[in-house]
Protein backbone atom coordinates (compact mmCIF):
# COMPACT_ATOMS: atom_id res chain seq x y z
CA UNK A 1 0.00 0.00 0.00
CA UNK A 2 1.53 3.30 -1.09
CA UNK A 3 0.83 6.88 -0.15
CA UNK A 4 -0.92 7.26 -3.55
CA UNK A 5 -3.75 4.95 -2.44
CA UNK A 6 -6.94 7.04 -2.32
CA UNK A 7 -9.31 4.55 -0.66
CA UNK A 8 -12.16 5.30 -3.06
CA UNK A 9 -14.05 2.16 -2.01
CA UNK A 10 -13.74 2.58 1.76
CA UNK A 11 -16.95 4.51 2.39
CA UNK A 12 -19.01 1.70 0.83
CA UNK A 13 -17.59 -0.90 3.19
CA UNK A 14 -17.73 1.44 6.19
CA UNK A 15 -21.49 0.94 5.99
CA UNK A 16 -21.15 -2.83 6.49
CA UNK A 17 -21.84 -2.65 10.24
CA UNK A 18 -22.93 -6.27 10.64
CA UNK A 19 -19.69 -7.45 9.08
CA UNK A 20 -17.62 -5.11 11.27
CA UNK A 21 -19.35 -6.40 14.39
CA UNK A 22 -18.80 -10.01 13.34
CA UNK A 23 -15.15 -9.30 12.62
CA UNK A 24 -14.75 -7.64 16.01
CA UNK A 25 -16.23 -10.67 17.78
CA UNK A 26 -13.51 -12.81 16.19
CA UNK A 27 -10.61 -10.56 17.21
CA UNK A 28 -11.68 -8.93 20.49
CA UNK A 29 -10.01 -11.50 22.76
CA UNK A 30 -6.62 -10.71 21.21
CA UNK A 31 -6.67 -6.90 21.46
CA UNK A 32 -4.99 -5.41 24.53
CA UNK A 33 -2.48 -2.89 25.81
CA UNK A 34 -0.42 -0.72 23.51
CA UNK A 35 -2.02 -1.22 20.10
CA UNK A 36 -1.16 -0.25 16.53
CA UNK A 37 -3.47 -0.47 13.55
CA UNK A 38 -1.79 -0.32 10.16
CA UNK A 39 -3.91 1.08 7.35
CA UNK A 40 -6.94 2.04 9.47
CA UNK A 41 -8.54 3.80 6.51
CA UNK A 42 -11.29 6.12 7.71
CA UNK A 43 -11.05 4.64 11.22
CA UNK A 44 -14.36 2.78 11.18
CA UNK A 45 -12.90 -0.20 13.07
CA UNK A 46 -11.42 1.96 15.83
CA UNK A 47 -14.83 2.47 17.46
CA UNK A 48 -15.12 -1.27 18.04
CA UNK A 49 -11.80 -2.06 19.70
CA UNK A 50 -10.82 1.34 21.17
CA UNK A 51 -11.92 0.54 24.74
CA UNK A 52 -9.78 -2.62 24.80
CA UNK A 53 -6.56 -0.68 24.30
CA UNK A 54 -4.30 1.18 26.70
CA UNK A 55 -2.98 3.45 23.98
CA UNK A 56 -3.58 3.48 20.24
CA UNK A 57 -1.25 4.30 17.36
CA UNK A 58 -2.79 4.63 13.88
CA UNK A 59 -0.41 4.25 10.94
CA UNK A 60 -1.99 5.38 7.66
CA UNK A 61 0.60 5.83 4.88
CA UNK A 62 -1.84 7.23 2.29
CA UNK A 63 -1.80 11.03 2.44
CA UNK A 64 -5.35 11.37 1.17
CA UNK A 65 -6.81 8.73 3.49
CA UNK A 66 -4.77 10.08 6.41
CA UNK A 67 -6.51 13.45 6.06
CA UNK A 68 -9.94 11.77 6.09
CA UNK A 69 -8.91 9.72 9.14
CA UNK A 70 -7.83 12.77 11.14
CA UNK A 71 -10.97 14.66 10.19
CA UNK A 72 -13.17 11.79 11.33
CA UNK A 73 -11.52 10.75 14.59
CA UNK A 74 -10.85 13.31 17.27
CA UNK A 75 -7.46 12.89 18.92
CA UNK A 76 -8.02 11.35 22.34
CA UNK A 77 -5.83 11.06 25.35
CA UNK A 78 -4.49 7.77 24.05
CA UNK A 79 -4.64 8.12 20.24
CA UNK A 80 -1.70 9.11 18.04
CA UNK A 81 -1.73 9.44 14.24
CA UNK A 82 1.17 8.69 11.90
CA UNK A 83 1.30 9.30 8.15
CA UNK A 84 3.99 6.66 7.66
CA UNK A 85 4.57 2.93 7.94
CA UNK A 86 4.88 0.89 11.12
CA UNK A 87 8.54 -0.03 10.75
CA UNK A 88 9.59 3.62 10.84
CA UNK A 89 8.34 3.79 14.44
CA UNK A 90 10.78 2.89 17.20
CA UNK A 91 8.23 1.44 19.65
CA UNK A 92 6.99 -2.12 20.03
CA UNK A 93 3.39 -3.10 20.68
CA UNK A 94 1.17 -5.57 22.50
CA UNK A 95 -1.24 -5.74 19.55
CA UNK A 96 -0.74 -4.98 15.86
CA UNK A 97 -3.77 -5.02 13.56
CA UNK A 98 -4.04 -5.27 9.78
CA UNK A 99 -7.69 -5.39 8.70
CA UNK A 100 -7.95 -5.86 4.93
CA UNK A 101 -4.57 -4.22 4.38
CA UNK A 102 -1.95 -6.91 3.69
CA UNK A 103 -3.45 -7.66 0.26
CA UNK A 104 -2.61 -4.06 -0.75
CA UNK A 105 1.11 -4.61 -0.07
CA UNK A 106 3.16 -6.24 -2.82
CA UNK A 107 5.93 -7.50 -0.53
CA UNK A 108 3.49 -9.02 1.94
CA UNK A 109 6.05 -11.49 3.29
CA UNK A 110 8.39 -8.72 4.39
CA UNK A 111 5.48 -6.76 5.88
CA UNK A 112 4.39 -9.80 7.90
CA UNK A 113 7.84 -10.41 9.38
CA UNK A 114 8.47 -6.71 10.01
CA UNK A 115 5.16 -6.47 11.88
CA UNK A 116 5.93 -9.59 13.90
CA UNK A 117 9.30 -8.08 14.88
CA UNK A 118 7.48 -5.05 16.32
CA UNK A 119 5.51 -7.17 18.81
CA UNK A 120 6.31 -7.35 22.49
CA UNK A 121 6.66 -10.91 23.87
CA UNK A 122 3.15 -12.28 24.34
CA UNK A 123 1.74 -9.76 21.88
CA UNK A 124 -0.69 -10.57 19.06
CA UNK A 125 -0.48 -9.86 15.35
CA UNK A 126 -4.01 -9.79 13.89
CA UNK A 127 -4.41 -9.93 10.11
CA UNK A 128 -7.62 -10.08 8.09
CA UNK A 129 -7.42 -10.68 4.33
CA UNK A 130 -9.72 -11.66 1.44
CA UNK A 131 -9.73 -15.44 1.04
CA UNK A 132 -9.02 -17.82 -1.86
CA UNK A 133 -6.98 -16.55 -4.77
CA UNK A 134 -9.18 -18.34 -7.31
CA UNK A 135 -11.80 -15.70 -6.42
CA UNK A 136 -9.46 -12.91 -7.51
CA UNK A 137 -11.37 -10.60 -9.86
CA UNK A 138 -11.36 -7.21 -11.53
CA UNK A 139 -12.83 -5.85 -8.31
CA UNK A 140 -9.72 -7.00 -6.43
CA UNK A 141 -7.46 -5.41 -9.02
CA UNK A 142 -9.38 -2.14 -8.98
CA UNK A 143 -9.38 -2.12 -5.16
CA UNK A 144 -5.57 -2.35 -5.28
CA UNK A 145 -5.31 -5.99 -4.16
CA UNK A 146 -2.25 -7.93 -5.26
CA UNK A 147 -3.73 -11.29 -4.25
CA UNK A 148 -6.18 -13.18 -2.07
CA UNK A 149 -5.04 -15.73 0.54
CA UNK A 150 -5.52 -19.26 1.79
CA UNK A 151 -4.34 -20.82 5.03
CA UNK A 152 -1.22 -22.29 3.48
CA UNK A 153 0.11 -18.80 2.69
CA UNK A 154 0.31 -18.08 6.41
CA UNK A 155 1.47 -21.56 7.41
CA UNK A 156 4.56 -20.93 5.28
CA UNK A 157 5.19 -17.75 7.28
CA UNK A 158 4.69 -19.63 10.56
CA UNK A 159 7.49 -22.06 9.76
CA UNK A 160 9.98 -19.21 9.94
CA UNK A 161 8.74 -17.56 13.13
CA UNK A 162 7.29 -20.53 15.05
CA UNK A 163 4.78 -18.47 17.05
CA UNK A 164 3.61 -19.61 20.48
CA UNK A 165 0.02 -19.56 19.26
CA UNK A 166 -1.75 -19.20 15.95
CA UNK A 167 -5.32 -19.06 14.76
CA UNK A 168 -6.39 -19.38 11.13
CA UNK A 169 -10.09 -19.28 10.34
CA UNK A 170 -12.18 -18.66 7.26
CA UNK A 171 -15.44 -16.79 7.78
CA UNK A 172 -18.33 -15.13 5.93
CA UNK A 173 -19.49 -18.16 3.95
CA UNK A 174 -22.44 -16.22 2.53
CA UNK A 175 -20.05 -13.62 1.12
CA UNK A 176 -18.11 -16.45 -0.51
CA UNK A 177 -21.27 -17.90 -2.06
CA UNK A 178 -22.38 -14.48 -3.31
CA UNK A 179 -19.10 -14.07 -5.18
CA UNK A 180 -19.52 -17.51 -6.78
CA UNK A 181 -23.14 -16.81 -7.77
CA UNK A 182 -22.20 -13.42 -9.14
CA UNK A 183 -19.61 -15.00 -11.39
CA UNK A 184 -22.02 -17.62 -12.68
CA UNK A 185 -25.18 -15.58 -13.18
CA UNK A 186 -24.19 -11.91 -13.15
CA UNK A 187 -20.88 -11.58 -14.98
CA UNK A 188 -21.59 -7.93 -15.76
CA UNK A 189 -21.67 -7.21 -12.01
CA UNK A 190 -17.92 -7.77 -11.86
CA UNK A 191 -17.41 -4.47 -13.68
CA UNK A 192 -20.50 -2.64 -12.39
CA UNK A 193 -19.49 -0.02 -9.84
CA UNK A 194 -22.69 2.00 -10.04
CA UNK A 195 -24.52 -0.41 -7.74
CA UNK A 196 -21.65 -1.30 -5.41
CA UNK A 197 -23.28 0.45 -2.44
CA UNK A 198 -26.51 -1.49 -2.93
CA UNK A 199 -24.64 -4.77 -3.25
CA UNK A 200 -22.61 -4.12 -0.12
CA UNK A 201 -25.88 -3.35 1.69
CA UNK A 202 -27.48 -6.65 0.65
CA UNK A 203 -24.37 -8.61 1.64
CA UNK A 204 -24.22 -6.87 5.00
CA UNK A 205 -27.85 -7.80 5.78
CA UNK A 206 -26.97 -11.46 5.22
CA UNK A 207 -24.08 -11.52 7.70
CA UNK A 208 -26.21 -13.00 10.54
CA UNK A 209 -26.91 -15.98 8.26
CA UNK A 210 -23.20 -16.15 7.49
CA UNK A 211 -22.37 -16.41 11.19
CA UNK A 212 -24.77 -19.31 11.60
CA UNK A 213 -23.58 -21.11 8.49
CA UNK A 214 -19.91 -20.59 9.40
CA UNK A 215 -20.45 -22.51 12.62
CA UNK A 216 -22.39 -25.27 10.88
CA UNK A 217 -19.61 -25.86 8.33
CA UNK A 218 -16.85 -25.41 10.95
CA UNK A 219 -15.45 -22.36 9.13
CA UNK A 220 -14.25 -24.52 6.24
CA UNK A 221 -14.58 -21.66 3.72
CA UNK A 222 -15.49 -17.99 3.59
CA UNK A 223 -14.94 -14.68 1.84
CA UNK A 224 -12.39 -13.65 4.47
CA UNK A 225 -9.49 -15.26 6.30
CA UNK A 226 -8.43 -14.26 9.81
CA UNK A 227 -4.88 -14.91 11.03
CA UNK A 228 -3.79 -14.34 14.63
CA UNK A 229 -0.32 -15.14 15.98
CA UNK A 230 1.15 -14.66 19.45
CA UNK A 231 4.83 -13.95 19.87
Amino acid sequence: MTNEYDGWELHYFDEAYNFRKYQFQLIKNFVKGKTAEVGPGTGENVTYYYNLTKELHLFEPSKKVFKVLKDKISPGRKIEFFNRDLLSHKDKFDTIIYLDVLEHIQDDKREFFDAYSKLNPGGHLIINVPAFNFLYSKFDKDFGHFKRYNKNDFKIFFKQIQPKFNKLVYYDSIGFLLIILSRIFFKSAQTDYDNIGKRVGIWNKLIPISKLLDNLIFHSFGKSLLCVVRK
